[in-house]
Protein backbone atom coordinates (compact mmCIF):
# COMPACT_ATOMS: atom_id res chain seq x y z
CA UNK A 1 0.00 0.00 0.00
CA UNK A 2 1.10 3.42 -0.77
CA UNK A 3 0.29 6.49 1.34
CA UNK A 4 -2.37 9.14 0.48
CA UNK A 5 0.44 11.97 0.52
CA UNK A 6 2.49 10.48 -2.12
CA UNK A 7 -0.57 8.96 -4.71
CA UNK A 8 0.10 11.10 -8.31
CA UNK A 9 -2.82 11.25 -10.11
CA UNK A 10 -2.80 8.61 -12.65
CA UNK A 11 -1.40 6.02 -9.98
CA UNK A 12 -2.83 2.53 -10.66
CA UNK A 13 -3.43 3.23 -14.47
CA UNK A 14 -2.13 1.50 -16.85
CA UNK A 15 -1.62 3.46 -20.57
CA UNK A 16 -0.29 1.90 -24.15
CA UNK A 17 1.58 4.24 -26.38
CA UNK A 18 1.82 2.95 -30.06
CA UNK A 19 3.17 6.30 -31.72
CA UNK A 20 7.13 6.60 -33.22
CA UNK A 21 7.98 9.86 -33.11
CA UNK A 22 8.29 11.52 -29.44
CA UNK A 23 7.00 7.88 -27.54
CA UNK A 24 9.21 8.65 -24.93
CA UNK A 25 8.15 12.25 -24.13
CA UNK A 26 4.94 11.09 -24.10
CA UNK A 27 5.87 8.49 -21.82
CA UNK A 28 7.80 10.49 -19.67
CA UNK A 29 4.85 12.66 -19.17
CA UNK A 30 2.52 10.00 -17.90
CA UNK A 31 5.01 8.16 -15.69
CA UNK A 32 5.66 11.66 -13.72
CA UNK A 33 2.29 11.53 -13.39
CA UNK A 34 2.54 7.80 -12.00
CA UNK A 35 1.17 5.82 -14.42
CA UNK A 36 2.62 2.75 -15.69
CA UNK A 37 3.15 2.80 -19.66
CA UNK A 38 3.49 0.01 -22.16
CA UNK A 39 5.09 0.46 -25.40
CA UNK A 40 4.10 -1.14 -28.20
CA UNK A 41 5.07 0.95 -31.41
CA UNK A 42 2.72 0.90 -34.64
CA UNK A 43 4.75 2.72 -37.32
CA UNK A 44 8.31 3.79 -37.97
CA UNK A 45 9.23 6.57 -40.32
CA UNK A 46 11.79 5.56 -43.60
CA UNK A 47 12.72 7.79 -46.07
CA UNK A 48 11.41 7.29 -49.82
CA UNK A 49 13.11 4.27 -51.54
CA UNK A 50 12.46 5.53 -54.45
CA UNK A 51 12.84 9.56 -54.49
CA UNK A 52 10.98 9.95 -58.11
CA UNK A 53 7.86 11.18 -56.58
CA UNK A 54 9.28 13.67 -54.58
CA UNK A 55 11.72 14.51 -57.55
CA UNK A 56 9.27 14.89 -60.12
CA UNK A 57 6.93 17.24 -57.20
CA UNK A 58 9.92 19.29 -56.88
CA UNK A 59 10.65 20.06 -60.12
CA UNK A 60 6.86 20.92 -61.24
CA UNK A 61 6.91 23.45 -58.39
CA UNK A 62 10.43 25.17 -59.87
CA UNK A 63 8.90 25.15 -63.47
CA UNK A 64 5.92 26.43 -62.33
CA UNK A 65 5.94 28.32 -58.91
CA UNK A 66 3.19 27.80 -56.22
CA UNK A 67 1.45 30.41 -54.60
CA UNK A 68 1.25 28.73 -51.11
CA UNK A 69 3.39 25.83 -49.05
CA UNK A 70 2.54 23.88 -46.41
CA UNK A 71 5.38 22.16 -44.04
CA UNK A 72 3.53 19.74 -41.66
CA UNK A 73 6.40 18.11 -39.86
CA UNK A 74 9.86 19.36 -39.43
CA UNK A 75 11.77 16.35 -40.16
CA UNK A 76 9.76 16.43 -43.10
CA UNK A 77 10.59 20.02 -44.95
CA UNK A 78 14.52 19.10 -43.75
CA UNK A 79 14.45 15.91 -45.82
CA UNK A 80 12.65 18.03 -48.95
CA UNK A 81 15.21 20.40 -48.62
CA UNK A 82 17.97 17.82 -47.99
CA UNK A 83 17.16 15.91 -51.00
CA UNK A 84 16.84 19.26 -53.48
CA UNK A 85 20.31 19.86 -52.30
CA UNK A 86 21.53 16.35 -53.58
CA UNK A 87 20.29 16.85 -56.56
CA UNK A 88 21.81 20.38 -57.29
CA UNK A 89 18.56 21.88 -56.90
CA UNK A 90 18.71 23.03 -53.33
CA UNK A 91 19.13 26.68 -53.85
CA UNK A 92 16.75 26.90 -56.70
CA UNK A 93 13.90 25.48 -54.32
CA UNK A 94 15.06 28.06 -51.69
CA UNK A 95 14.44 30.67 -53.83
CA UNK A 96 10.58 29.15 -54.87
CA UNK A 97 9.51 28.76 -51.33
CA UNK A 98 11.07 32.30 -50.18
CA UNK A 99 8.66 33.42 -53.14
CA UNK A 100 5.63 31.29 -52.14
CA UNK A 101 3.57 32.12 -48.42
CA UNK A 102 4.75 29.65 -46.49
CA UNK A 103 2.83 27.88 -43.34
CA UNK A 104 3.91 25.55 -40.45
CA UNK A 105 1.83 23.08 -38.72
CA UNK A 106 3.87 22.94 -35.85
CA UNK A 107 6.65 24.14 -33.93
CA UNK A 108 9.13 21.83 -35.23
CA UNK A 109 8.09 22.49 -39.00
CA UNK A 110 8.76 26.15 -37.81
CA UNK A 111 11.98 25.49 -37.14
CA UNK A 112 12.83 24.05 -39.80
CA UNK A 113 11.63 26.52 -42.28
CA UNK A 114 13.69 29.11 -40.21
CA UNK A 115 16.77 26.94 -40.49
CA UNK A 116 16.49 26.89 -44.00
CA UNK A 117 16.75 30.61 -44.29
CA UNK A 118 13.26 31.35 -44.68
CA UNK A 119 10.21 32.55 -42.25
CA UNK A 120 6.99 31.38 -42.30
CA UNK A 121 3.86 33.75 -42.35
CA UNK A 122 1.22 31.74 -40.20
CA UNK A 123 1.34 28.69 -37.85
CA UNK A 124 -1.66 27.78 -36.14
CA UNK A 125 -2.04 28.00 -32.02
CA UNK A 126 -3.51 24.40 -31.74
CA UNK A 127 -0.55 22.88 -34.08
CA UNK A 128 -3.44 21.36 -35.34
CA UNK A 129 -3.90 20.72 -38.97
CA UNK A 130 -7.45 21.12 -38.96
CA UNK A 131 -6.75 24.91 -38.18
CA UNK A 132 -4.36 25.06 -40.62
CA UNK A 133 -6.74 23.82 -43.28
CA UNK A 134 -8.83 26.44 -41.72
CA UNK A 135 -6.59 29.16 -42.60
CA UNK A 136 -6.07 28.52 -45.82
CA UNK A 137 -9.95 27.99 -46.68
CA UNK A 138 -10.54 30.97 -44.96
CA UNK A 139 -7.97 33.47 -47.04
CA UNK A 140 -9.06 31.83 -50.05
CA UNK A 141 -7.61 29.54 -52.45
CA UNK A 142 -9.54 28.89 -55.32
CA UNK A 143 -7.25 29.82 -58.31
CA UNK A 144 -4.15 29.29 -56.02
CA UNK A 145 -1.28 26.32 -56.59
CA UNK A 146 -0.79 25.04 -53.11
CA UNK A 147 2.35 22.78 -52.17
CA UNK A 148 1.22 20.45 -48.98
CA UNK A 149 4.44 18.43 -47.76
CA UNK A 150 3.04 15.07 -46.85
CA UNK A 151 3.63 14.09 -42.91
CA UNK A 152 4.04 9.89 -43.48
CA UNK A 153 0.98 8.93 -45.89
CA UNK A 154 -1.49 10.85 -47.70
CA UNK A 155 -3.77 13.52 -46.13
CA UNK A 156 -7.35 13.24 -48.27
CA UNK A 157 -9.55 15.07 -45.89
CA UNK A 158 -6.89 18.03 -45.72
CA UNK A 159 -5.96 17.68 -49.94
CA UNK A 160 -9.31 16.93 -50.86
CA UNK A 161 -10.81 20.10 -49.37
CA UNK A 162 -8.01 22.21 -50.72
CA UNK A 163 -9.06 21.04 -54.00
CA UNK A 164 -12.93 21.78 -53.50
CA UNK A 165 -12.19 24.88 -52.98
CA UNK A 166 -10.40 25.16 -56.35
CA UNK A 167 -7.10 25.22 -55.30
CA UNK A 168 -4.34 22.73 -57.45
CA UNK A 169 -2.46 21.13 -54.97
CA UNK A 170 0.99 19.35 -55.50
CA UNK A 171 1.47 16.45 -52.81
CA UNK A 172 4.91 16.54 -51.75
CA UNK A 173 6.10 12.75 -50.27
CA UNK A 174 9.06 12.79 -48.72
CA UNK A 175 8.96 9.68 -46.41
CA UNK A 176 6.57 7.08 -45.38
CA UNK A 177 5.01 5.44 -42.29
CA UNK A 178 5.78 1.70 -42.01
CA UNK A 179 4.90 -1.50 -40.23
CA UNK A 180 7.09 -1.77 -37.04
CA UNK A 181 10.08 -3.46 -37.82
CA UNK A 182 9.42 -5.71 -34.66
CA UNK A 183 5.36 -6.23 -34.07
CA UNK A 184 6.00 -8.44 -31.40
CA UNK A 185 5.81 -5.13 -28.93
CA UNK A 186 2.40 -4.10 -30.25
CA UNK A 187 0.86 -7.96 -30.42
CA UNK A 188 1.70 -8.09 -26.78
CA UNK A 189 -0.33 -4.53 -26.23
CA UNK A 190 -2.96 -5.51 -28.07
CA UNK A 191 -3.41 -8.49 -26.13
CA UNK A 192 -3.14 -6.25 -23.09
CA UNK A 193 -6.14 -3.92 -24.31
CA UNK A 194 -8.13 -7.01 -24.58
CA UNK A 195 -7.62 -8.62 -21.27
CA UNK A 196 -8.20 -5.57 -19.30
CA UNK A 197 -4.65 -4.69 -18.51
CA UNK A 198 -4.88 -1.09 -20.50
CA UNK A 199 -6.74 1.96 -19.71
CA UNK A 200 -6.23 4.50 -22.01
CA UNK A 201 -4.44 4.75 -25.26
CA UNK A 202 -3.09 8.28 -26.61
CA UNK A 203 -2.76 8.60 -30.34
CA UNK A 204 -0.32 11.47 -31.84
CA UNK A 205 -0.43 10.36 -35.55
CA UNK A 206 -3.44 8.73 -37.58
CA UNK A 207 -0.70 6.42 -39.69
CA UNK A 208 -0.59 4.58 -35.73
CA UNK A 209 -4.00 4.02 -35.01
CA UNK A 210 -4.56 2.59 -38.44
CA UNK A 211 -1.61 0.46 -37.99
CA UNK A 212 -3.27 -0.77 -34.69
CA UNK A 213 -6.34 -1.29 -36.21
CA UNK A 214 -4.92 -3.20 -39.28
CA UNK A 215 -2.89 -5.19 -37.45
CA UNK A 216 -6.18 -5.80 -35.29
CA UNK A 217 -8.18 -7.08 -38.30
CA UNK A 218 -5.22 -9.17 -39.73
CA UNK A 219 -5.36 -10.94 -36.34
CA UNK A 220 -9.28 -11.52 -36.00
CA UNK A 221 -9.04 -8.92 -32.61
CA UNK A 222 -10.45 -6.37 -34.76
CA UNK A 223 -14.31 -6.64 -33.24
CA UNK A 224 -12.84 -7.10 -29.83
CA UNK A 225 -10.47 -3.93 -29.75
CA UNK A 226 -12.90 -1.90 -31.21
CA UNK A 227 -15.23 -3.20 -28.12
CA UNK A 228 -12.66 -2.00 -26.00
CA UNK A 229 -11.83 0.96 -27.32
CA UNK A 230 -15.14 1.92 -27.31
CA UNK A 231 -16.63 0.76 -23.84
CA UNK A 232 -13.52 0.91 -21.43
CA UNK A 233 -10.19 2.04 -22.57
CA UNK A 234 -10.36 6.26 -22.75
CA UNK A 235 -8.97 6.92 -26.36
CA UNK A 236 -7.39 10.25 -26.62
CA UNK A 237 -6.15 12.11 -30.12
CA UNK A 238 -3.74 14.87 -30.38
CA UNK A 239 -6.22 16.18 -32.91
CA UNK A 240 -9.67 15.14 -35.16
CA UNK A 241 -7.24 14.36 -38.28
CA UNK A 242 -5.38 11.47 -35.43
CA UNK A 243 -8.77 10.42 -34.30
CA UNK A 244 -9.71 9.73 -38.42
CA UNK A 245 -9.36 5.61 -38.39
CA UNK A 246 -10.75 5.24 -34.71
CA UNK A 247 -13.71 7.18 -35.56
CA UNK A 248 -14.36 5.77 -38.80
CA UNK A 249 -15.15 2.64 -36.86
CA UNK A 250 -17.32 4.41 -34.25
CA UNK A 251 -15.17 4.72 -31.27
CA UNK A 252 -15.02 7.67 -29.30
CA UNK A 253 -12.17 9.86 -28.63
CA UNK A 254 -11.08 12.56 -25.93
CA UNK A 255 -8.84 15.48 -27.52
CA UNK A 256 -6.74 18.86 -26.34
CA UNK A 257 -7.86 21.91 -27.14
CA UNK A 258 -4.57 22.45 -28.37
CA UNK A 259 -2.52 19.81 -30.05
CA UNK A 260 0.70 19.28 -28.07
CA UNK A 261 1.92 16.41 -26.50
CA UNK A 262 1.58 18.27 -22.78
CA UNK A 263 -2.04 18.64 -23.24
CA UNK A 264 -2.58 15.18 -24.59
CA UNK A 265 -1.09 13.63 -21.70
CA UNK A 266 -3.32 16.09 -19.18
CA UNK A 267 -6.23 14.95 -21.35
CA UNK A 268 -5.82 11.56 -20.44
CA UNK A 269 -5.08 12.53 -16.85
CA UNK A 270 -7.96 14.44 -16.56
CA UNK A 271 -10.50 11.59 -18.24
CA UNK A 272 -9.57 8.67 -16.53
CA UNK A 273 -9.27 10.41 -13.02
CA UNK A 274 -13.17 11.60 -14.43
CA UNK A 275 -14.49 8.08 -14.66
CA UNK A 276 -12.62 6.51 -11.38
CA UNK A 277 -15.76 4.92 -9.65
CA UNK A 278 -16.31 6.78 -6.16
CA UNK A 279 -17.97 4.87 -3.18
CA UNK A 280 -18.24 4.36 0.52
CA UNK A 281 -18.53 0.76 1.93
CA UNK A 282 -18.07 -0.50 4.95
CA UNK A 283 -17.22 2.36 6.90
CA UNK A 284 -14.34 3.06 3.95
CA UNK A 285 -13.97 5.53 1.31
CA UNK A 286 -12.78 3.52 -1.71
CA UNK A 287 -11.89 5.13 -5.74
CA UNK A 288 -11.77 2.31 -8.46
CA UNK A 289 -8.40 2.69 -10.28
CA UNK A 290 -7.57 1.19 -13.62
CA UNK A 291 -5.38 -1.69 -11.88
CA UNK A 292 -5.40 -0.71 -8.43
CA UNK A 293 -7.78 1.06 -5.95
CA UNK A 294 -7.34 3.80 -3.52
CA UNK A 295 -9.26 3.06 0.10
CA UNK A 296 -9.25 5.69 2.89
CA UNK A 297 -6.31 7.13 0.45
CA UNK A 298 -4.26 4.38 0.60
CA UNK A 299 -3.18 2.97 -2.45
CA UNK A 300 -4.17 -0.88 -3.21
CA UNK A 301 -2.55 -2.88 -6.01
CA UNK A 302 -5.05 -5.42 -7.36
CA UNK A 303 -3.99 -8.46 -9.43
CA UNK A 304 -6.28 -8.44 -13.06
CA UNK A 305 -9.02 -11.11 -12.11
CA UNK A 306 -9.88 -9.63 -8.84
CA UNK A 307 -9.95 -5.73 -10.37
CA UNK A 308 -12.28 -7.51 -12.68
CA UNK A 309 -14.90 -8.67 -9.90
CA UNK A 310 -14.14 -5.65 -8.02
CA UNK A 311 -15.43 -3.40 -10.70
CA UNK A 312 -18.32 -5.88 -11.31
CA UNK A 313 -19.33 -5.10 -8.07
CA UNK A 314 -18.79 -1.83 -8.29
CA UNK A 315 -21.28 -1.33 -10.99
CA UNK A 316 -24.21 -1.43 -9.22
CA UNK A 317 -22.86 -1.07 -5.20
CA UNK A 318 -24.51 -2.72 -3.20
CA UNK A 319 -26.62 -5.23 -5.24
CA UNK A 320 -26.16 -8.96 -5.04
CA UNK A 321 -24.18 -9.97 -7.92
CA UNK A 322 -24.28 -13.89 -8.92
CA UNK A 323 -21.66 -16.31 -9.09
CA UNK A 324 -22.55 -16.49 -12.89
CA UNK A 325 -22.13 -12.77 -13.61
CA UNK A 326 -19.04 -12.38 -12.08
CA UNK A 327 -17.57 -16.06 -13.65
CA UNK A 328 -18.25 -13.74 -16.88
CA UNK A 329 -16.57 -10.64 -15.84
CA UNK A 330 -13.19 -12.62 -15.12
CA UNK A 331 -10.42 -12.26 -18.05
CA UNK A 332 -10.75 -15.66 -20.23
CA UNK A 333 -13.98 -16.67 -18.01
CA UNK A 334 -13.50 -19.42 -15.53
CA UNK A 335 -15.53 -21.54 -13.43
CA UNK A 336 -16.98 -20.55 -10.22
CA UNK A 337 -14.51 -21.31 -8.19
CA UNK A 338 -11.97 -19.23 -9.94
CA UNK A 339 -14.18 -16.55 -8.86
CA UNK A 340 -14.29 -17.67 -4.96
CA UNK A 341 -10.27 -17.25 -5.68
CA UNK A 342 -10.46 -14.20 -6.54
CA UNK A 343 -13.09 -12.94 -3.92
CA UNK A 344 -10.31 -14.12 -1.31
CA UNK A 345 -7.63 -12.27 -3.18
CA UNK A 346 -9.45 -9.27 -3.64
CA UNK A 347 -10.67 -8.95 0.31
CA UNK A 348 -6.71 -9.41 0.85
CA UNK A 349 -5.95 -6.78 -1.39
CA UNK A 350 -8.15 -4.37 0.06
CA UNK A 351 -6.93 -5.10 3.23
CA UNK A 352 -10.71 -5.19 4.84
CA UNK A 353 -12.22 -8.84 4.20
CA UNK A 354 -16.02 -6.30 5.34
CA UNK A 355 -15.72 -4.87 2.00
CA UNK A 356 -17.30 -7.74 -0.16
CA UNK A 357 -19.64 -9.44 1.46
CA UNK A 358 -21.14 -13.30 1.17
CA UNK A 359 -24.62 -13.43 0.27
CA UNK A 360 -25.53 -17.33 0.97
CA UNK A 361 -26.52 -18.82 -2.19
CA UNK A 362 -26.69 -15.66 -3.90
CA UNK A 363 -23.33 -14.44 -4.91
CA UNK A 364 -21.59 -11.57 -3.38
CA UNK A 365 -22.05 -7.87 -2.75
CA UNK A 366 -20.18 -4.35 -1.51
CA UNK A 367 -21.00 -3.30 1.98
CA UNK A 368 -22.04 -0.32 0.81
CA UNK A 369 -23.65 2.60 3.53
CA UNK A 370 -26.82 3.68 2.81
Amino acid sequence: MTGPESIPPLAGFAVGITAARRADELGALLVRKGAMVRYGPAIRIVPLADDTELHAATTGLLDDPVDVVVATTGIGFRGWVEAAEGWGLGEQLLNQLDKATLLARGPKARGAIRAAGLREQYSPVSESNAELLQHLLDSGVDGQRVAVQLHGEPLPYFVDSLRAAGAKVIEVPVYRWVGPADPGPLDRLLDAVLDGSIDAMPFTSAPAAASMLAMAKRTSRQAALVNALTHRVVVACVGPITAAPLAALGIPTVQPERARIGALARTVAQSLVERSPRLCAAGRQIELRGQAAIVDGQLCEVAPAPMAVLRALAREPGRVVSRRELTAALPGGGEEHAVETAIGRLRTSLGEGRLVQTVVKRGYRLAVDR
